[in-house]
């Protein structure tokens, strides 16, 4: 089935700051991040990092301002007793995954007919190698001496004087040196032409189904091959077909979408896109036009916010800024076309299940309240303690920033904030995180990560091994060797 949208997960939407906010941060380089009126010091931050174990990197000190805001802005929203239940807050911030539902439900209904396959002529597909089978025993010469190639040769012929299509799959099992296939009887199963080396095709299509070729050689070593007859393989050929079928049709109908949509990609936008990446809460509110199509422009912005819907696991921030200028074309491309298959899911009148809306709306809910109870600030808790809002968010601040400091001292498991949650948050309260602050903290990190490191390799006791060379076998303080020089 094709998968319209860029990822089938709860991802998160467009960060939405306060550009004012934004820009008296990039004066200050000794702010790290703020939320509502609450301060994260670049100083501050540097020492939590540079006495944790975490890596002193850019990207690790921003995910780290990041969960200080999360942690602050929880804090915020659980003083106004306010679970983001509101259903256009839920429903902005789950925007990818009611897109990529509708998107679904849309292909579903247009690629009914796609994938068919005509069994009566399938026999006749199979002979004619449309699709092939084959099963084989492998004697492994790669990288293999001549004397060890003639012992591979000697038990190839040896074997195949007694092969027939009744012991193959047994002989390949207890004998072929491709250990994955002879578990399944030397079967490799159906595959399209040209997946094997062409020794090996050639003399799988010289064969009729059912027949056993003589010894052939390959680059990996000798082999045997069975062609299997059409019902030894029959549901497995049909499967294959379908799939064949469905790609062709997804092939044709995404290359007429494309001509009939007139998208373009700029000859920048790969420069443009590494830049969104590096640093995508800059590029929240940028216009600039990467692609464009009867849509109209996709910009900087809009790439911000497709990035957003892949899990942090896939590192798409790092692997679009490595990535080859074809590569992020195509990646720019495929989101235009994902936007293009929303519209045409619109115009067909697909909307989202009202049972499906009303569960999201209450897991979303759901996270929200446990995430409080997981930081120590849920509406019980700080009720306990706080009367009036001033106190609650002073209480609930400090709570979840101490949460934050333990979090990095290893003292308490990390509080994951979903996406949709983190995007929710953002769009309610006002934020920042200065990339200038971020620079300095990681410079003042680094000092201080080399502190620590020196103090403890000078209090590390001395080696207890006493070292040749010694007088008397005295002891000596064991010592890193010292690095070869270059080139060796």
């Amino acid at each position: 089935m094709i998968r319209p949208i860029a990822v089938a997960v709860l991802a998160l939407t467009l960060f939405s700051g306060c550009e004012g906010m934004r820009d008296a941060l990039t004066a200050h380089t000794d702010t790290a991040a703020r939320a509502e009126s609450n301060q994260l010091s670049a100083a501050r931050l540097a020492q939590l990092i540079g006495s944790s174990q975490a890596p002193v990197r850019k990207d690790v000190i921003r995910t780290v301002a990041g969960m200080w805001v999360n942690y602050q802005l929880l804090a915020l929203a659980a003083a106004d007793g306010d679970s983001l239940n509101q259903p256009a807050t839920i429903d902005s911030a789950m925007w990818s995954l009611f897109a990529n539902q509708r998107a679904q439900k849309w292909f579903t209904q247009i690629s009914r007919d796609w994938g068919r396959v005509d069994t009566a002529a399938a026999p006749r597909k199979f002979a004619a190698g449309d699709l092939l089978a084959a099963s084989h025993i492998l004697f492994l010469t790669q990288n293999k001496p001549d004397s060890a190639k003639r012992n591979a040769l000697a038990r190839a012929q040896q074997l195949r004087s007694r092969l027939t299509a009744a012991n193959f799959a047994s002989l390949a099992a207890s004998n072929s040196e491709d250990t994955q296939s002879g578990a399944q009887g030397g079967s490799l199963g159906v595959f399209p032409r040209g997946a094997m080396v062409p020794e090996f095709q050639n003399a799988l299509l010289a064969l009729q189904p059912g027949g056993i070729s003589p010894i052939i050689e390959t680059p990996y070593g000798y082999h045997i091959i069975r062609r299997p007859t059409f019902e030894e393989v029959r549901e497995e050929f049909l499967q294959a077909s379908r799939a064949q079928s469905m790609q062709a049709a997804e092939s044709t109908y995404m290359a007429r979408m494309d001509s009939a949509s007139k998208i373009s990609v700029k000859k920048s936008a790969p420069a443009t896109a590494r830049a969104v990446a590096a640093d995508p809460d800059g590029h929240v509110k940028d216009r600039a036009v990467l692609a464009t199509s009867v849509l109209g422009s996709f910009t900087a912005a809009k790439l911000v916010r497709w990035m957003e819907t892949f899990p942090p696991q896939q590192q798409v921030q790092s692997r679009l800024i490595a990535a080859p200028d074809s590569v992020v074309t195509q990646f720019i491309k495929n989101f235009v076309r994902n936007e293009l298959v929303l519209r045409s899911a619109d115009s067909a009148g697909i909307k989202v299940d009202s049972t499906e809306l009303s569960n999201t709306r209450q897991a979303f809910v759901a996270e929200v309240v446990n995430e409080w109870t997981q930081l120590g600030i849920s509406l019980e808790m700080l009720a306990d303690s706080a009367s009036t809002r001033e106190e609650r968010v002073r209480l609930a601040t400090a709570r979840a920033d101490r949460y934050f400091e333990r979090v990095l001292a290893d003292e308490a498991p990390f509080v994951n904030v979903p996406p949709p949650v983190e995007a929710a948050l953002r769009a309610k309260y006002s934020h920042a995180i200065n990339s200038a602050g971020l620079d300095r903290a990681l410079q003042q990190a680094v000092r201080i990560r080399a502190s620590a490191d020196s103090t403890r390799t000078t209090q590390q006791p001395p080696s207890a091994v006493p070292m040749p060379g010694s007088p008397d076998g005295a002891q000596l303080e064991a010592r890193p060797a010292p690095a070869p020089p270059p080139g060796q």
